[in-house]
């Protein structure tokens, strides 16, 4: 008798579950390639978005928030610690992250205080230092003490974001993503000339309450094309070609600068 109440019990609490359905989200981003070649210097993408309610959609007292986060193509990187010995900088310390993102931007439609909580800020790696701190540094430091201390990974981490963002590659825009009405907003991702080449991921995360409620992914390409684009695929799959090439127009455009500008 319990196990067939409890049976009944539990099939009314997961179909009223099921029935309390939460939002919906569709995004859409202006262009899903960006193309480089001679004249690139840097781009920009509007992602809009939309939420989707209907009558089933458990009811919201408050406001939407959103939070986007756009992450390029991932690799090894190592950071320096210079420091002056007499009157010569030397590298000391350094630290390697493994599988960084080489391009990392943030938007965020208010203050990332005012759409959730710390834990929660921290646990889905909404800033920039969460997302960096996620990915601790690989082994220890190289050349002196060892990379488990928290004040020093802090510090390192530090390091590689104000290093990011000074070429503009790692980006925090606080209200970076406008809404055009209660449900729709758009949002302006830029890349700067430096970006990698590869796949970018763009994440977003629609808040209410201070909790998502609803998440959509799409992604974007940045790729050369054109004559930059046979010269670097010349580069990495023929380089003993590409190299001897090289030498042949060097030793061409000298001789060519010898004759023209000789005085006899």
């Amino acid at each position: 008798m319990m196990q067939r109440l409890f049976f009944l019990v539990a099939l009314v609490l997961f179909g009223s579950s099921s029935m309390a359905r939460a939002e919906g989200l569709i995004v859409s981003i202006s262009s899903s390639r960006v193309l480089i070649n001679s004249s690139y210097v840097g781009a920009d993408l509007t992602l809009f978005g939309s939420i989707e309610r209907d009558g089933s959609s458990i009811s919201r007292s408050g406001t939407y928030d959103v939070h986007l986060r756009v992450v390029g193509p991932a690799g090894n990187v190592i950071v320096r610690e210079k420091e002056r010995v007499w009157f010569i900088w030397t590298n000391q310390n350094r630290r390697r992250f493994g599988e960084m993102p080489g391009y990392l931007a943030v938007h965020t439609s208010r203050p990332l205080a005012e759409i959730t909580s710390a834990p929660l800020r921290e646990r889905f790696q909404l800033s920039l230092m969460d997302f960096v701190a996620a990915r601790q540094p690989v082994g220890q430091s190289e050349g002196g003490p060892e990379g488990k201390d928290a004040v020093e990974t802090k510090r390192f981490n530090e390091a590689l974001i104000r290093l990011r963002q000074r070429d503009n590659l790692f980006q925090f825009v606080e209200r970076g993503v406008v809404f055009l009405s209660p449900t729709l907003f758009r949002a302006n991702i830029n890349l700067p000339s430096t970006s990698p080449i590869g796949n970018y991921e763009a994440t977003v995360t629609v808040y209410s309450e201070g909790a998502p409620v609803a998440t959509q992914r799409t992604d974007f390409e940045v790729v050369k094309v054109g004559f930059e684009s046979n010269v670097a695929l010349a580069a990495s799959q023929q380089s003993f070609y590409y190299g001897l090439a090289t030498l042949v127009i060097a030793f061409l455009l000298g001789w060519l600068a010898n004759f023209a500008f000789r005085r006899d």
